[in-house]
């Protein structure tokens, strides 16, 4: 592949953009329903939340380094076996990066910018780059599968991609 298809542009990030890679977690146009005597607006079941068996879903929270742009891209992950979201706690936007699998390792990425106030779910065995706030604070709450085995694949690029 020459170098210059190893830069990507980041796009900004929308729902449909995003949907064949997992859910956006953002306030809807109208809340599902009214709670707490009026005072807040629930916006229901925004994710689809992936737990195969033998695991259970958990939250935990990270703390990132933030990194920059132009951002090299090294390797990519997927969880086989769960979905991952990633809400940030925060008023930050946040660098996604993402790729369609072609049979067995991802295919060319995308990047894309969240808008403050955003979260992410990755469905299942969807390929993603590392969590990478490029703002600080770098701290997420993350809901994903927690077992004892294996939910990791990763896939070292022989050259790397640079995220613009």
């Amino acid at each position: 592949m020459s170098d210059d298809k190893k830069f990507i542009e980041t796009e900004k990030i929308t729902t449909d953009l995003f949907r064949p890679f997992g859910d956006l977690l953002k306030l809807k146009n109208i809340p599902d329903m009214m709670i707490n005597q009026g005072m807040c607006e629930r916006h229901h079941d925004l994710a689809k939340v992936e737990c195969e068996k033998g695991g259970k879903p958990g939250i935990s929270l990270f703390n990132a380094e933030p990194r920059e742009l132009p951002y090299k891209l090294e390797m990519m992950e997927r969880h086989p076996k769960g979905s991952q979201a990633f809400i940030p706690m925060h008023a930050q936007p946040f660098l996604v990066i993402v790729a369609i699998d072609d049979e067995g390792i991802p295919a060319r990425p995308n990047a894309f910018i969240t808008e403050p106030h955003i979260g992410i779910n990755f469905h299942r065995n969807i390929w993603h780059g590392v969590l990478t706030p490029i703002y600080s604070p770098g701290i997420f709450a993350v809901v994903d599968r927690i077992a004892s085995d294996i939910n990791l694949e990763e896939h070292w690029f022989e050259s790397p991609y640079t995220i613009l």
